[in-house]
């Protein structure tokens, strides 16, 4: 399963879990019809001890949050949900745009890379199995040919054992990199969940005096955590901007500059993945920047410790896994 399934998985989970904040309607509109009565008589009492005349337009407060917790679904998320999902929207489809030409300049420049090195005699045997067998039978079975035959095996071999420990490194870390962004994603999809769910509940502990700013600190976090997704596919709209640059200027060299080393070009790379997977974990607290909602700070404070221990462990994970195959490979030369 791709992780644009999980995702896709994602979403549907949270649709199919917006009904059950219609079992929690009938506990809510207990608690804010006694939070009325409650609000009213106080307020009518205070009018009346103080022979003013009653002001009718505050006490409508409880009776319009109790008309939001009847139609909970579709008034207060339905509403949310449509003002927001064209944000979503127009990320995601400036992140698809990105990706779509990313893969296209990485097939451009492992081609060229290829064609560089069949053109070269020198290094066409070890990409084509071809031109290998080709040398191959152009030389004898003098003890000088034998020599050369072992240096090409030898020779190919580690270039693929050098490629292979190139795109295991660029496969660990993309791995890694997916599973930051489904680790943020599955958060997100929870904290809505739970949002929405109890919503009717805060909804409705907001009548009650001393408990008024309920009510604005559930849209802040609502909102905040629906803008995860957003910023996080401007901070991958990003990232696969800078692969796209990069992978631009490698193209440019290699089509000017015969002599252009890749190595340089895939520890760069390996250097952003890092920096991608250490960056998916501040996107909480730059939605935070967004909008400010409170009690959000210690999560954030738990992400950001997360992010160093993901990167500590990225380039632990890349350095053992070097050491390794290295090893193996002098273990197979000898």
């Amino acid at each position: 399963m791709e992780f644009d399934n999980l995702h896709q998985i994602l979403r549907s989970l949270y649709g199919q879990m917006m009904p059950l904040c219609g079992d929690m309607a009938g506990v809510a509109k207990g608690i804010a019809g006694l939070g009325a009565l409650f609000y009213v008589a106080y307020r009518v009492w205070q009018s009346l001890a103080r022979a003013e005349p009653i002001d009718v337009f505050p006490m409508l407060r409880p009776f319009a949050i109790g008309l939001c917790i009847m139609f909970f679904p579709t008034v207060v998320l339905g509403t949310l949900n449509s003002i927001m999902s064209p944000v979503v929207q127009g990320t995601a489809k400036m992140l698809e745009t990105q990706t779509l030409d990313m893969n296209q300049y990485r097939e451009q420049k492992d081609r060229l890379e290829y064609e560089a090195m069949v053109r070269n005699p020198e290094t066409a045997y070890l990409v084509s199995s071809e031109e290998y067998d080709k040398q191959l039978e152009e030389l004898g079975w003098s003890p000088a040919d034998m020599a050369t035959m072992a240096k090409m095996y030898l020779d190919r071999k580690m270039y693929e054992i050098k490629k292979g420990i190139r795109d295991f490194f660029r496969e660990i870390l993309e791995l890694m990199f997916q599973a930051a962004a489904l680790v943020i994603d599955t958060v997100r999809t929870f904290f809505l969940v739970v949002l929405a769910i109890l919503g009717p509940v805060a909804f409705a502990i907001s009548v009650w005096d001393g408990f008024q700013s309920t009510l604005t600190q559930w849209f802040c976090r609502y909102i905040q955590v629906y803008l995860w997704l957003p910023v996080s596919d401007i901070f991958s709209t990003i990232l696969a901007k800078i692969q796209v640059l990069m992978l631009q200027s490698d193209i440019e060299r290699m089509q000017t500059d015969p002599n252009f080393s890749l190595d340089s070009s895939d520890g760069v790379y390996i250097v952003f993945m890092i920096i991608g997977i250490i960056g998916y974990f501040t996107i909480p607290t730059v939605a935070g920047w967004i909008i400010q909602a409170g009690g959000m700070g210690s999560y954030g404070r738990n992400v950001n410790q997360t992010a160093g221990r993901a990167g500590s462990m990225a380039g632990s994970v890349a350095g053992a896994a070097a050491g390794n195959m290295v090893g193996r490979a002098g273990k197979l030369l000898k």
